[in-house]
């Protein structure tokens, strides 16, 4: 009898040691992201925005991590938006403004986090950078245009008229169109709009350009991004100089770009997300602009678009492409 009773205990204990293991392993933390379109600069905001999850303990069994891309399509951005959102993650996080504006409107629960959205106010995201309220907040990445405009006059210094590619419904594009006209004025030069809105009108809306300006400036429209190699090609064939927002461009064959290092824009994006997972509310983090900006040239390609870049600006680099 004494031993049935051990035996019988023994196995009580067992099952409840192995009861007690299998109810200690916590869900994974569920994070969605997605962006408008695939192009270097977004596609390194998701890489940083991974990497300050891993540095912060969420990878391996601690995390679900998905991304999709709306392939330049606001319709399959929104359709990704209702998607995710049927799917409950703990963050969505939204770069660019076209997937920012169909996550916000596909939930009022879920919290949202933007990256890479120039003007949060006039896209609707959020009514105050201190206290955006609700389920959104996140980083803004407004171009400094007044430094872009003074680079390409320090470059340039007979320049007077500027060809702007851009897509006019793309609301961030629209606001950095209208900022550069602003700052333009103050410094005497003239914008020249070439309006492009699709990447394949890209090409034939640069060339329409030729003759007109004396510089390209390509601001950080996804549109105008994803065919940059068209703008760089009439660069090359029409010696004029392009310019553009975001340095990652720079190595695909702009000559120079003073911006931001995107994959900084992801960590920065990451802490935020970060510390909503640690249980902040998200309408009490306040809307950034995000830190940090870099100048980098590409000598090789000014030559071919027949421009010597000063001293002055090579010294002052901090990338330079030969």
């Amino acid at each position: 009898m004494k031993l049935r009773n051990y035996l019988a205990a023994a196995v009580t204990a067992a099952s409840f040691s192995l009861s007690a293991s299998m109810t200690v392993q916590a869900e994974p933390v569920y994070v969605a992201a997605t962006a408008i379109v695939e192009h270097p600069a977004l596609d390194a905001v998701r890489d940083g925005l991974k990497e300050t999850l891993a540095k912060n303990g969420y990878s391996d069994n601690d995390l679900k991590f998905t991304y999709e891309s709306a392939q330049g399509n606001p319709a399959i951005a929104a359709q990704i938006a209702r998607k995710l959102v049927g799917d409950s993650p703990d963050v969505i996080v939204a770069i660019s403004t076209p997937s920012a504006q169909s996550a916000v409107s596909a939930t009022q629960d879920i919290p949202v986090v933007f990256s890479a959205v120039t003007d949060p106010l006039s896209a609707k995201l959020v009514s105050n950078f201190d206290k955006p309220g609700k389920n959104v907040t996140g980083l803004s990445d407004m171009s400094p245009v007044q430094q872009h405009l003074e680079l390409m006059q320090e470059v340039l210094p007979n320049l007077e008229k500027v060809g702007v590619p851009y897509n006019p419904g793309e609301p961030n594009a629209v606001a950095l169109v209208e900022l550069l006209k602003i700052e333009a004025f103050k410094m005497g030069l003239e914008i020249v709009e070439a309006p492009s809105p699709k990447s394949s009108d890209v090409m034939i809306a640069t060339q329409k350009l030729i003759g007109k300006v004396d510089a390209i400036y390509c601001p950080t429209d996804n549109t105008i991004l994803t065919a940059l190699e068209s703008v760089v090609k009439v660069g090359i064939d029409a010696q004029l100089p392009v310019f553009a927002a975001e340095t990652n461009a720079v190595q695909r064959g702009a000559m120079a770009a003073l911006g931001f290092d995107y994959e900084d824009i992801g960590r920065q994006t990451g802490e935020v997300v970060v510390r909503i997972l640690k249980g902040e509310a998200v309408g009490d983090i306040p809307v950034r602009v995000a830190n940090g900006s870099e100048l980098h040239v590409n000598k090789k390609m000014a030559a071919r678009m027949g421009v010597e870049i000063p001293a002055s600006v090579l010294a002052r680099a901090t990338k330079i492409v030969e």
